[in-house]
């Protein structure tokens, strides 16, 4: 009995379902409706955790299955390291999603989700997401990944998501480095 319109893809849905699981979609239905301010396939990975409970596994493409057995094997590394950063990047636009409509059970298995594939090109991102979304153990699990070592401290520092990480977060930028002082002693 209500549709969506997130980036040009309209969706269908229950407002009863919706407002339901999320105390922001309760709260939504009695003001003004907009479009949503996020990718389509968020927003539907969002609906269809409301309605079943389940987070669809995240992947840049469905393998072709011809490709699989065709292509060399360094082109199947690159689309597997592919499908695996689409899969970080929209696991944390989830996860932001989650956090904005109060859903804390998705808000959880994003966080774990993400908890388990921290890296270099990784960890500031989600360092910022986990300041940004209340998620504790998430940013515990970032520190401990980023001062692990100085080759890795320097390694994150050197990132783009570090950049944006004292821009938007300078108060965790202080924490980062006491602890990575507080490592060293």
């Amino acid at each position: 009995d209500v549709r969506f319109l997130v980036s040009g893809e309209s969706f269908a849905a229950h407002k009863a379902i919706l407002a339901a699981r999320s105390p922001v979609f309760m709260a939504e239905f009695f003001g003004d409706m907009k479009d949503k301010d996020m990718e389509s396939a968020v927003f539907k990975a969002l609906v269809q955790f409301i309605y079943t409970d389940t987070v669809p596994e995240f992947r840049q493409q469905e393998w072709d299955g011809e490709a699989i057995y065709t292509d060399s094997a360094p082109k199947l590394e690159q689309q597997e390291e592919a499908d695996t950063k689409a899969g970080t990047v929209m696991t944390q636009h989830l996860l932001a999603a989650a956090d904005r409509y109060g859903l804390d059970r998705l808000k959880l298995i994003c966080a774990f989700k993400l908890s388990g594939g921290i890296n270099v090109d990784t960890a500031a991102t989600t360092l910022t997401l986990a300041e940004q979304h209340n998620c504790p153990e998430l940013k515990a699990r970032c520190v401990q990944f980023i001062i692990k070592t100085s080759a890795t401290l320097d390694a994150v520092l050197a990132t783009e998501g570090y950049k944006h990480l004292e821009a938007s977060c300078p108060l965790v930028v202080i924490d980062l480095l006491r602890s990575a002082r507080g490592s060293k002693t």
